[in-house]
């Protein structure tokens, strides 16, 4: 069996990290929406253009990518600190429940460590109780207090 790996998602990766995309917006219900193509294109500026919306991570096993996270710098934190927050954690279900998405936190780990990052932050949906006994199970502690805002901004 190959070995998994994580790293660093590179300029032609953003194919895959499209179809990534669809199938996170199909787990969630959503309709797929576009051509491939255009999701292409705006994930290539999103992700690799002059000021980058994200960082992600993909997981693979020999050359099939498995998984990814993605992820943002966030500031302040803590005083004057910086916090890496995790946007996106999605594994292909057929490899779920298989080490992949503990090896993704372990190098987001890594990655707000070697960062200076003093802590990770992300949501979880309280409808996913498999992910809420996942991120329990890393040691993660559940906030209460915060309040969760969305506010959509009008397309330009």
């Amino acid at each position: 069996m190959s070995k998994l790996t994580v790293s660093s998602a590179e300029s032609a990766d953003v194919p895959c990290i499209a179809e990534l995309v669809a199938e996170i917006e199909q787990y969630y219900g959503g309709a797929v929406e576009g051509e491939l193509s255009d999701r292409v294109g705006r994930l290539q500026e999103m992700l690799f253009g002059a000021h980058p919306a994200a960082t992600v991570l993909l997981a693979r096993i020999g050359g099939d990518v498995v998984g990814m996270a993605s992820f943002s710098l966030l500031w302040p934190a803590a005083g004057d600190s910086h916090s890496l927050y995790l946007k996106e954690l999605f594994v292909r279900d057929a490899h779920r429940r298989h080490g992949v998405a503990s090896a993704l936190m372990a190098q987001l780990h890594g990655v707000a460590t070697q960062l200076g990052c003093s802590r990770i932050e992300w949501t979880a949906d309280r409808d996913n109780p498999e992910a809420l006994r996942f991120y329990e199970a890393l040691g993660a502690t559940p906030q209460d207090t915060k309040v969760f805002y969305r506010q959509a901004v009008p397309p330009r």
